[in-house]
């Protein structure tokens, strides 16, 4: 079975992510039982079919919009962000949109062309779960999350700046 990070563990991957096939349609797309991640246009396609579902989570593209999904925010579990290439920082705004702006609280989970020397930079802007490439080390991706010990600016996971959480010593009367 697949392994992923969420919630800074490595666990078992019960999800599947669908993709459609050249020439298939989302409206057409067979999804099949268990849980499955399925793209945007696939759950805007079939959402009336979907939404009675438990076990469906969708996947955006880099060049799609979160906000596609403010009215379904609060019955998915799960949305999953792909990154094509490790290159295209599109995603970090998406995850930073669905937290900050659209109040999405469940697991937002990087796919894709992730590595280990961005999860610490993508757990930040709000995800929480990371699939990995399979031909690096989990265990050594891992590691990334814990890279640096303090930041210096805010985002979703630090709400005050350094120089506002650091207490330092009156200056020194030099008259």
């Amino acid at each position: 079975m697949r392994k992923i990070i969420k919630d800074k563990a490595i666990v078992d991957d019960h999800w599947t992510v669908l993709t459609l096939a050249e020439n298939e349609l989302p409206e057409t797309m067979s999804v099949p039982a268990g849980q499955q991640i399925v793209p945007l246009q696939v759950w805007l396609a079939q959402k009336t079919t979907l939404a009675s579902r438990t076990d469906i989570g969708v996947w955006l593209a880099s060049s799609e919009r979160p906000e596609q999904l403010r009215e379904d925010i609060a019955s998915l579990s799960l949305i999953a962000v792909d990154f094509p290439v490790f290159s295209d920082g599109r995603g970090y705004s998406i995850a930073f949109n669905l937290r900050s702006r659209l109040g999405f609280d469940g697991e937002i989970r990087a796919i894709g062309d992730v590595l280990r020397d961005q999860l610490f930079y993508m757990q930040r802007v709000g995800f929480n779960a990371f699939a990995t490439r399979e031909d690096r080390s989990i265990e050594d991706a891992l590691k990334g999350l814990t890279d640096f010990s303090d930041v210096y600016q805010t985002s979703w996971d630090q709400k005050t700046p350094l120089y506002r959480r650091m207490s330092r010593p009156a200056a020194q009367d030099m008259s």
